[in-house]
């Protein structure tokens, strides 16, 4: 079982290796990181005005990336991604190819979804990372920016954690559908309208939105305190939106087992 998931991971990487949803993953956080490190340093007289302290600082120049990942870029990057791993078999047609090999039907199934889940927990730690290291850059080439007065280490780790948690509801549904379907337009079309819904009933503040997998990136993007005088890093990252993200995930891994295994391989 082991060792059949491990051939099957392996080979869904050699596969797509060259696709644009697997460099999309390296390239997004460089792009954007770099962006928004470019701007905080061509503005930096205009910021350094503004006189923020270390924590001020840091939540401006990480939230810009946040705020563009949570809302906007990642959850149609999950979409790409889900399409794209699927899409491969899809393409060549090689689904019957694919279960005639002396491997477990659960593992070949398991190692794409793996595989998505990678992809993303990759372009989501790169994101934390590659802001953490451009602030600090940004910390030497400004030395009088404020970066060295916090570390966010904790605090982006929490914030990134829920990111990938709250996107594994979305993954998961997109992953089934693009199981079902074959053309492009379906999958990401409901995706599409799945989630600009997710985001307006997200941000208009309906007390059942946590409900919607595809407004959980956004709600999870909230900082709740624990108590008033706790710190900001405190927040628990298992919030409503985590458990419905992962009840999701897991609901729709088992639907989507079950209609891969009746696939016709003959």
């Amino acid at each position: 079982m082991v060792r059949s998931l491990f051939i099957s991971l392996t080979s869904e990487f050699y596969k797509s290796r060259k696709t644009l949803a697997f460099w999309a993953a390296i390239i997004l956080p460089i792009l954007i990181c770099g962006l928004i490190a470019i701007g905080f340093y061509s503005s930096a007289d205009k910021i350094l005005k503004l006189g923020y302290p270390g924590l001020m600082l840091w939540g401006k120049f990480s939230g810009a990336a946040l705020g563009v990942m949570g809302m906007l870029i990642l959850p149609f990057y999950v979409m790409f991604m889900a399409f794209s791993v699927n899409n491969i078999e899809h393409k060549n047609d090689t689904w019957k190819t694919l279960f005639t090999q002396p491997l477990n039907k659960f593992s070949i199934y398991a190692a794409k979804y793996i595989y998505a889940v990678l992809l993303l927990f990759i372009c989501l730690f790169l994101f934390e990372i590659l802001t953490i290291a451009s602030g600090y850059l940004l910390q030497t080439l400004v030395p009088k920016f404020t970066f060295n007065d916090y570390n966010p280490f904790v605090l982006l780790t929490k914030f990134y954690s829920k990111l990938f948690l709250a996107s594994l509801g979305i993954l998961s549904i997109q992953f089934v559908l693009s199981l079902l379907w074959a053309d492009f337009l379906k999958p990401m079309g409901i995706g599409f309208v799945a989630t600009i819904a997710g985001i307006i009933t997200a941000n208009v503040g309906w007390e059942y939105a946590y409900l919607i997998p595809y407004s959980d990136p956004t709600l999870a993007l909230r900082v709740t305190r624990t108590t008033k005088d706790a710190k900001i890093e405190d927040f628990p990252v298992f919030s409503q939106e985590i458990w419905v993200s992962l009840v999701c995930a897991l609901v729709m891994f088992i639907v989507g087992y079950f209609i891969l295994s009746k696939r016709n391989i003959k």
